[in-house]
């Protein structure tokens, strides 16, 4: 199991030689050092902790007896064809109403229906007297941890250090990313 840490450079397209489009998404992913290993009998669970640059560091879970503190990880760890998954934080998109947060249809637009068609409309009843947790209301949408699978590894350039995968990934550009094949 691969695991690689990287960032965001964007997208752009392959041609085939038949002249098929495949959207790409360019991560650039320089090489990691595993920094610790955790073990159940020291703490509990079993992980690998990875370096990146100075001070960034991130804890996968896979079996500690497949690595060694000091091992470096690059881009060669994974090679064409490879099926992956993608973690990254998601763009923000801000205060956003109920209807493109949550997908409402909103009000009719005749009939009576003045100045309410994008409302949220009623929110509660009598009892009890309060809005419940957890009501789909207006509110910042965005922003939040997602995890893309089924990724093709499409092209592993070694001198460059640049990954690229087949579809779109979270985030946007200069985000970053963990890698990991399924």
């Amino acid at each position: 199991m691969a695991f690689l840490i990287g960032k965001k450079l964007g997208m752009t397209q392959l041609f085939a030689d038949d002249g098929t489009v495949t959207p790409v998404t360019v991560i650039h992913a320089e090489p990691i050092t595993v920094a610790q290993i955790r073990t159940n009998d020291k703490d509990r669970y079993e992980a690998v902790q990875y370096a990146y640059g100075k001070k960034k560091r991130k804890e996968h879970r896979t079996p500690a007896a497949e690595s060694k503190v000091g091992d470096k990880v690059d881009v060669s760890a994974f090679k064409l064809g490879d099926v992956v998954k993608v973690t990254g934080k998601a763009k923000g998109k801000g205060f956003q109403g109920a209807v493109k947060r949550h997908g409402f249809a909103g009000a009719p637009a005749s009939h009576g229906h003045h100045h309410v068609l994008r409302h949220v409309g009623s929110i509660g009843q009598r009892f009890p007297q309060h809005t419940l947790k957890g009501t789909r209301m207006a509110g910042r949408m965005g922003g939040h941890q997602v995890t893309t699978r089924g990724l093709t590894v499409m092209s592993v350039d070694l001198e460059k250090n640049i990954l690229m995968l087949k579809g779109a990934v979270p985030g946007r550009k200069a985000t970053w990313l963990t890698i990991v094949t399924l």
